[in-house]
């Protein structure tokens, strides 16, 4: 993707799964040697047992834990933080109030941080007080929602949704073609529509579909959530007589979704691909008795990442295997999709 756009409210209802590649690639910052993990936290299966460098703090910011993923956002950050000697977090209390969270903010800038991170509720509203912080000279790492100016962070990282939709489609149309089904039946339940995130993913849904001679014949979109997703696949089930795969952008929102194809019967007549990487949808992917067949990833274990380059920035180092000395200015995690071959590679951060 090309410069992260803004998203208000990005995951306020919103679930997804980003690849593990950029946590193995934060690994290779100055004199670092891998460590394993342990646990399912999805703080990154390549941690880092760094040589240890000035001591800094890291201030972090996040929306209230009111669903799934902003909760395991909060749990990766602060399971890598403690991964690191040198590191102390400030993590203050999440918020659904802009207000409260530029307060909060503001707070951690009068402590005089050394870094930030901040998943803002809403980008725009945030921006003001992370140029203030940038301008402090306590750099900032954007996670997720993007800022509205490239002035308010030093960096931003987040997934993939373009990517998520071309995954999702490559997968569906190598199923099919495995099949020999010629003219499939693909339905796509999208999340919010008003939403840029939505747009995005359906775009590469849609044109990863073209580009195998396929595309989607019915769409309609939920509200990322397990209730809209229950309601909004009943409809297409009744006004879709056969389908042969179908594609949720969510998996919380999958819950639902599932929840009314059981009770439809129609378990064995096509296969499902979710959106995020929830260690619910891995444990179908990997036991394979359901027609849930793949999930591609948008995953929470991206701010584990976000803290690990906050480390950095605030201990003036740069990733080794680049040629640049400096942090770059964005990161776009890869989109992977998790299927029976290799879910037990993503398990790990898999979240609840």
């Amino acid at each position: 993707m090309s410069q992260p756009k803004s998203a208000v409210g990005r995951r306020r209802f919103l679930a997804g799964g980003a690849a593990i590649g950029t946590g193995a690639l934060l690994t290779a910052c100055t004199s670092n040697s891998p460590k394993e993990a342990e646990g399912s936290t999805g703080a990154t299966n390549a941690p880092a047992a760094a040589a240890e460098g000035p001591a800094v703090t890291i201030g972090f910011s996040a929306p209230a834990a009111d669903h799934g993923w902003i909760a395991a956002v909060t749990t990766n950050a602060v399971a890598r933080a403690k991964l690191y000697k040198d590191l102390t977090l400030e993590a203050t209390e999440g918020t659904n109030d802009p207000a409260q969270q530029i307060s909060a903010v503001k707070s951690l800038i009068a402590k005089k941080v050394d870094a930030l991170v901040i998943l803002p509720f809403d980008g725009k509203a945030l921006t003001e007080v992370a140029k203030e912080a940038m301008a402090a000279g306590i750099p900032v790492v954007n996670l997720d929602r993007a800022f509205s100016s490239p002035l308010a962070s030093h960096t931003f990282i987040g997934g993939d949704n373009y990517g998520m939709g071309v995954s999702a489609g490559n997968f569906i149309a190598a199923q099919m073609k495995a099949k020999n089904i010629g003219n499939p039946v693909i339905v796509e339940i999208a999340g919010l529509d008003n939403l840029e995130l939505t747009q995005d993913r359906s775009k590469g849904f849609k044109e990863a579909l073209a580009s195998h001679g396929l595309k989607v014949t019915a769409r309609q979109a939920a509200e990322f959530t397990a209730a809209t997703g229950q309601k909004v696949a009943s409809q297409v089930l009744q006004a879709n007589t056969k389908i042969d795969a179908l594609w949720n952008h969510d998996d919380d929102q999958g819950i639902g979704v599932e929840a009314a194809i059981k009770q439809s019967g129609r378990t064995d007549e096509f296969i499902m691909v979710g959106g995020a990487g929830s260690k619910h949808v891995m444990d179908l992917i990997k036991a394979d008795k359901s027609f849930v067949k793949a999930t591609v990833l948008y995953n929470p274990s991206m701010s584990g990442s976000a803290i690990s380059l906050g480390r950095l920035l605030a201990q003036k180092k740069g990733l080794s295997d680049l040629v640049e000395q400096e942090i770059p200015a964005s990161i776009t995690t890869y989109s992977a999709t998790v299927t029976k071959e290799n879910v037990d590679s993503y398990l790990p951060i898999g979240f609840a």
